[in-house]
C-alpha cells in the first residue's frame, strides 16, 4: 500500500529519511513530497542574541528550523570561533527547551542539550517549561516562525514566565508542490494514506488532493504528525484516521499500520 509523506526529505547526507524507511519496515511504500520552503531571516540579530547569553534564562525551540538558522550563523568562521570558545559552554549552563527528536538532535548538533524532547508540542513544551522556571525569572530566548503558533508565548505570560520571540524563518509554499503532487497522483495513483506534518501543509496541500482525488478522496486514509496539525485537518473538514501517539516515524508508522490494517492484515 503506498503512502503520501507531505514533508521535506531529511538531509542527504544523513542517510535515508527515516520515515520512509520505518513505513517500509511495515511493507507500505512511502513517497515524500517537499511542502514548504523557508526563508531566512534577522540571521545578524539572532547572532547579536545569542552573543549575549548573560541576558537569558536559556533558549526555547519548536521547530528544527530555527536550529537551521544558528547553523547558518555558525558557517561564519568568527561566529563559530566565539560560538565554540565561550558561547556554546555559557549557553550549557542554561536549559535550552526542545519539542521532539528531529529539534532535540540538531540542538545537539550545535553542542548544547536539549530538555523536553519527549513533550511532543508546545502545549506540552509550554507545561514542562512552567513546571522548570520561576515566575519573573531571566527571559527565555524563543528564535520561531513567522506561522508560529500563540499557545506557547500565551501560557508563558499567564504564568509569569518571560519570553522574548524572535523570527528567523518565514514559510511559502514549495515552487515545485503542485506539479510534483499531479505528477505523483498520475504515475503512483491514489495513495492508501496521506500524512500531514504542519497546519502550513494542510493550508497549501488540501485543495490539490481533493482535486485529483475526486470520488476516490473518501477511500484515502488521512493522518497527523501530532495534534496541532490533527486540529488544522479537523478545521478544513479532513476525517483524521490516525495521529501519530508522538512526532517519530515509528508511532506514525504503527498508527497508519492500525488505521489501514486494522486486524492487522
Amino acid at each position: 500500500m503506498k503512502v503520501l509523506l507531505l514533508k521535506d526529505p531529511k538531509d542527504k547526507e544523513s542517510g535515508p529519511d527515516p520515515y520512509i524507511k520505518e513505513l517500509g519496515s511495515y511493507g507500505f511504500e512511502a513517497t515524500l513530497i517537499p511542502v514548504l520552503s523557508f526563508e531566512f531571516v534577522s540571521l545578524e540579530s539572532l547572532f547579536e542574541k545569542l552573543s549575549h547569553p548573560e541576558c537569558y534564562g536559556g533558549l526555547v525551540f519548536t521547530s528544527p528550523r530555527a536550529l537551521e538558522a544558528i547553523k547558518i550563523c555558525l558557517k561564519e568562521n568568527s561566529k563559530n570561533e566565539a560560538w565554540s570558545k565561550s558561547l556554546k559552554q555559557k549557553w550549557n549552563t542554561k536549559p535550552a527547551y526542545v519539542v521532539g527528536k528531529a529539534t532535540a538532535s540538531l540542538v545537539e548538533e550545535i553542542g548544547l542539550s536539549p530538555q523536553g524532547e519527549k513533550t511532543g508540542n508546545a502545549e506540552k513544551l509550554a507545561e514542562y517549561i512552567c513546571s522548570r522556571e520561576k515566575p519573573n525569572s531571566s527571559c527565555l530566548l524563543f528564535p520561531c516562525g513567522a506561522l508560529k503558533r500563540e499557545v506557547l508565548p500565551t501560557v508563558l505570560k499567564e504564568k509569569g514566565i518571560a519570553l522574548e520571540s524572535l523570527t528567523v524563518y518565514q514559510t511559502a509554499q514549495h515552487t515545485d508542490l503542485q506539479e510534483s503532487l499531479s505528477t505523483y497522483f498520475s504515475q503512483q495513483g491514489i495513495p492508501a494514506s496521506v500524512v500531514f506534518f504542519s497546519p502550513s501543509g494542510v493550508k497549501f496541500c488540501l485543495q490539490h488532493i481533493q482535486k485529483l482525488s475526486g470520488d476516490f478522496l473518501s477511500h484515502v486514509k488521512f493522518a497527523a504528525i501530532g495534534p496541532t496539525t490533527a486540529e488544522a485537518m479537523e478545521a478544513a473538514g479532513i476525517p483524521v484516521s490516525c495521529t501519530a501517539e508522538s512526532p517519530t516515524p515509528q508511532a506514525l508508522a504503527a498508527g497508519i499500520q492500525k488505521a489501514l490494517c486494522p486486524q492487522n492484515c
